[in-house]
């Protein structure tokens, strides 16, 4: 995690990668909780005798959504500002799913920090993070997040 004196000291670190999270385990449970609240419960995610025998992966993967959700959450691991009252998540500009995250699997989010604007009374700031999974050579996700500090 980096923690940065000012907005201004945040700036000049433009292109800097400021962290790497812990890493967390998408569980079996998390998955099927996912499924329910959201809706989805596509074969993939909920069925294991099908994902295992007919499906592209092998076993059961997370959703797409599931993994994007952590996000904000490896963002504001990383991403510390002294002087800012608030920090909000103001959406999403680019998105990528490069593979599948199966349960039982560990990812963690690396955090950079791509773009840094002044604007009246606020700072927007663009944090690419790269959902990284254990073991894997290709990231899950790569996501451009959009942040607004408010002093």
């Amino acid at each position: 995690m980096t923690a940065f004196e000012s907005v201004q000291a945040l700036a000049a670190a433009t292109g800097r990668v400021l962290g790497t999270s812990d890493w967390q385990v998408i569980t079996r449970d998390r998955i099927l909780a996912f499924a329910e609240v959201t809706g989805d419960r596509q074969w993939i995610h909920v069925d294991d005798r099908r994902a295992r025998e007919e499906g592209p992966f092998g076993d059961v993967v997370a959703h797409g959504a599931l993994t994007l959700s952590l996000v904000p959450v490896f963002v504001q691991d990383q991403l510390r500002v002294r002087g800012i009252s608030m920090m909000i998540n103001a959406g999403l500009e680019k998105v990528r799913f490069r593979t599948p995250v199966p349960a039982g699997a560990r990812v963690r989010g690396r955090v950079q920090l791509a773009d840094v604007v002044a604007m009246d009374g606020a700072t927007r700031v663009l944090a690419r993070t790269t959902v990284l999974v254990e073991g894997s050579p290709k990231p899950a996700c790569v996501a451009d997040q959009v942040v607004v500090l408010h002093a």
